[in-house]
């Protein structure tokens, strides 16, 4: 399961509240592109579209795929274009009523391959206040600190 994008900002901003993994519908030269690392996640989020049918489609919007630099005849492509995600019905039915909640959003946490298919975990998340964050580096400078503390005592001993 390698790893090809991460979204280091969304630990950071949001509290992560549930995780999910779904599927990229994409063109032949995105999947490319993405296995070969063009991807960015820097800023996109998950979005619920109401269609025409009964539940609405789940897209990927904003994220930056550049255009595979061995693709030929590919004209008008558009790099930030939202892409679907595949879902099943109850994960989507539990997404719309979860986002109905106040201050949620979904977040895109990072994209890898699994077996050769390409997948998204995003998660349902509510956004940090700029206390918390505070209150998160202290807690991540204490632990380094603490750690260190103990490596000093093990190697004196």
């Amino acid at each position: 399961m390698p790893i090809l994008a991460v979204n280091r900002r969304a630990g950071f901003d949001y509290e992560i509240l549930d995780k999910y993994e779904a599927g990229i519908v994409l063109f032949g030269h995105e999947v490319k592109a993405v296995k070969s690392g063009q991807i960015s996640l820097k800023g996109s989020y998950v979005t619920l579209k109401k269609t025409k049918k009964l539940l609405p489609e789940v897209n990927l919007t904003n994220a930056h795929i550049s255009l595979y630099k061995y693709a030929s005849n590919v004209k008008d492509y558009d790099t930030d274009r939202p892409r679907r995600l595949l879902l099943k019905k109850k994960e989507i039915t539990r997404l719309v009523g979860k986002k109905a909640e106040q201050g949620l959003t979904l977040v895109p946490l990072k994209i890898y391959t699994k077996r050769s298919l390409i997948k998204l975990e995003f998660a349902l998340a509510r956004g940090k206040k700029k206390y918390d964050k505070r209150e998160t580096i202290k807690k991540r400078e204490t632990d380094r600190k603490i750690k260190n503390e103990i490596k000093k005592r093990i190697k004196v001993v």
